[in-house]
């Protein structure tokens, strides 16, 4: 298994992505570096990319050169035993099973990390160094477009605090300074599908007129053969490509701004963690078929306007193009186990700042508060009979 580290050419200290500047750093000495001159430093045997901007229509807004990435990413694979020697890296399994762990060395300490067979990009938990695991993103593990952290840690950190300092119940703990401590920038696997079809609907349509002339009421219904059809197009389908039980967090902050995505670098993952994607896209069709022809049949049934009724007697949609593309998002991620052994989850997106969670209670709070209303309102009751 692989592992990158992408060095400051100054001293030697590892490079860390800002989202507030969209640059590197090094928090030793300083420097910083844009996306070009990070492509530039990476390892000859690591794909260079360029910082183009995505609209997953399978097409890109500057031309595409077509560079080395998917041939240098498909022969990385192979290369990982010969580049493990070299690291000096204790070899894993790359067929390890979701369940199994995953044994990596840091580049820096040489400390000997455990990790999940999902993960993607880490930190060492004894240097602290942020390592990213090759391995696990290349070939067909290679995302193909990237959406930066917008938001930095900082900042999260911030509207974490002012959304919970106004819940008046929450337990102390569960804003104090080691909890938020444990807040992680994480990128989570998705795919984003861009469909495009045509439908047809054939129908039965009427129109109802009612009148009164005098005392009698008249009612008129005309009987109509209605036609639809139509080019129709959803270009921003997505679906969470993590089987974990945290890929409600990505779920919840849902939305992102899909035109705000990068061709994907291994830079943007320092100083972050990352999942790679445990669900492939053939498991998502026939849920993603059903939806589209759902939203289609709607669609033809809403454009048939000025009738009493419509009645849709034939839908016919068939697919034009289906382009899937494997995408990482920014989520800052924050859980927290509460007093009763419930796993709480608190999430931001770590794009557009939407926030996701489910907060625990203090309910010896609650009871305290409970009581001294209670007590307030005996006392205003033995009040109220004295002076009767």
């Amino acid at each position: 298994m692989a592992v990158i580290s992408i060095k400051c050419p100054h001293c030697d200290g590892e490079l860390i992505f800002e989202p507030s500047t969209q640059q590197y750093k090094c928090p030793y000495c300083g420097s910083q570096f844009t996306q070009e001159q990070v492509d530039q430093m990476q390892p000859l045997d690591q794909p260079s990319q360029e910082s183009e901007t995505a609209d997953f229509s399978g097409e890109e807004t500057s031309k595409d050169t077509k560079s080395g990435q998917e041939d240098m990413a498909a022969s990385a694979s192979k290369d990982d035993a010969s580049r493990d020697g070299q690291n000096g890296e204790q070899s894993t399994d790359q067929t390890a099973s979701p369940e199994e762990a995953v044994v990596y060395t840091c580049p820096s300490c040489g400390a000997e990390i455990v990790t999940d067979a999902t993960t993607a990009a880490t930190f060492c938990y004894y240097c602290h160094n942020p390592v990213v695991l090759s391995g696990r993103l290349s070939g067909e593990y290679m995302p193909k477009w990237i959406i930066p952290f917008q938001i930095d840690r900082k900042k999260a950190e911030g509207m974490f605090l002012e959304t919970v300092r106004k819940k008046r119940f929450v337990p102390k703990g569960f804003f104090d300074a080691k909890q938020i401590e444990k807040l992680s920038g994480v990128y989570f696997p998705y795919w984003m599908l861009d469909w495009k079809g045509r439908g047809r609907m054939q129908a039965k349509g009427t129109k109802v007129r009612v009148w009164r002339s005098g005392e009698t009421e008249y009612t008129e219904t005309r009987f109509y053969e209605i036609y639809r059809e139509g080019n129709l197009e959803f270009p921003e389908l997505s679906r969470n490509a993590l089987k974990k039980a945290n890929r409600i967090l990505v779920e919840g902050v849902q939305p992102y701004q899909q035109n705000g995505a990068k061709r994907f670098s291994m830079g943007y993952l320092s100083g972050f963690q990352a999942e790679k994607r445990d669900m492939e896209k053939e498991e998502f069709s026939a849920e993603v078929h059903q939806e589209v022809e759902k939203y289609t049949a709607n669609l033809l049934r809403e454009s048939a306007g000025g009738y009493t009724s419509v009645t849709p007697q034939n839908t016919d949609i068939r697919t034009q193009k289906e382009d899937w593309e494997y995408v990482l998002v920014p989520v800052w991620v924050l859980t927290y186990k509460g007093g009763n052994g419930k796993m709480y989850y608190y999430a931001i997106n770590g794009q557009t700042g939407k926030v996701c969670g489910e907060l625990p209670v203090a309910y010896p709070k609650v009871g305290i508060v409970s009581a001294v209303i209670t007590v307030a309102v005996c006392v205003l009751a033995l009040l109220g009979g004295f002076l009767l």
